[in-house]
């Protein structure tokens, strides 16, 4: 069984025992969590999909660790003027464990 979730913004494809880094959420690790914005459900090759027939549907995971992604580099530049600007940037992020999927 498979789902689509939305969370940060973001949509992610999950399935039960898969690890997924997703925006910041509060909890500490061994805490559970869960998403109730599920847009697709895919199960043995059924999918289900729309508001009516996924109301009641929800994702439940558990809070792994929390921590940072990868590096993304910021430079601002303008050429004959001597002007540069580097900055870096990382954005918090928290690894969840998928348990369940519910319909």
């Amino acid at each position: 069984m498979e789902a689509v979730i939305a969370t940060g913004g973001k949509q992610y494809r999950v399935a039960p025992g898969r690890v997924i880094a997703v925006e910041k959420l509060s909890g500490e690790a061994g805490s559970t969590v869960e998403f109730r914005t599920v847009l697709l459900v895919n199960r043995d090759g059924e999918i289900i999909a729309g508001r009516d027939r996924l109301g009641s549907a929800k994702v439940s995971g558990e809070v792994v660790g929390h921590g940072r992604g990868r590096k993304v580099s910021v430079v601002k530049f303008k050429r004959r003027k001597n002007y540069r600007r580097n900055r870096g940037h990382r954005q918090p992020a928290t690894q969840v464990r998928i348990t369940r999927i519910e319909v």
